[in-house]
């Protein structure tokens, strides 16, 4: 019965749920930026597959289904983005500006790594949208002939990076305005930054969210160049 369960496609949902849902409640009594619910519930689903010896395998089965709802869960953020239209139409041009100097960022500073340490084009490319949400970097890895599952890690790792330091790093340079905080959270930690700035403020989400979709479609545009590149 039980060997039944870990094999179904419950399994994996139902820890994930259980895992996330501890982590929230860690985050909740510490308040620490190293125990957010996605780092709790990272720790806790890895320790329990392997404390109990459980296949990969298994946890898979339900964690695909999970992730379905990232694409829509991207898209939910359209209704933050809508409620701050005035906002946006205020501050395109810098919101603009911002998405770009962050992307060429990221895209640079990810080729010299790659040079430096001399890894293959396919590696390459598969690291270049590191900083885009999961649904729009893995279409962009597959397309260009990256090795779409290194892409998934590093955008989950670059997520998690985001969320552990970017809001320490808003306090340490006394960033005041909601419009850049939430724009540097979202184009350094795409989704998961997000969720981070939603936590900050109402305007950070929205701003963070904004910056998802327009770095996803700058990603998207300069990914033509990546095979020159590499």
């Amino acid at each position: 019965m039980i060997d039944g369960f870990l094999q179904s496609t419950f399994f994996g949902i139902t820890l994930t749920l259980a895992a996330y849902v501890l982590g929230g409640f860690v985050f909740k009594k510490t308040k620490h930026p190293l125990c957010t619910p996605i780092m709790i519930a990272v720790i806790v689903i890895i320790a329990v597959l392997k404390v109990f010896h459980i296949p990969y395998e298994y946890y898979a089965k339900g964690s695909e289904i999970i992730g379905l709802f990232l694409g829509p869960a991207t898209a939910c953020l359209a209704v933050n983005i809508y409620e701050k239209r005035l906002l946006l139409k205020k501050w395109w041009i810098p919101v603009l500006c911002g998405c770009l100097a962050g992307t060429l960022t990221s895209i640079t500073s990810v080729l010299i790594i790659c040079r430096i340490f001399g890894l293959s084009p396919a590696v390459t490319v598969a690291l270049l949208p590191k900083s885009v949400t999961t649904p729009i970097a893995a279409a962009i890895s597959g397309a260009q002939g990256g090795i779409v599952p290194i892409t998934v890690a590093a955008v989950i790792v670059t997520g998690l990076l985001g969320n552990l330091i970017g809001a320490p790093m808003i306090k340490l340079f006394r960033i005041k305005e909601p419009v850049a905080a939430g724009l540097g959270l979202g184009v350094c930690a795409h989704g998961v930054g997000t969720a981070r700035a939603l936590a900050i403020g109402e305007t950070e989400g929205a701003m963070a969210g904004i910056a998802i979709g327009v770095c996803g479609v700058i990603t998207a545009v300069l990914s033509l160049a990546f095979p020159y590149l590499v």
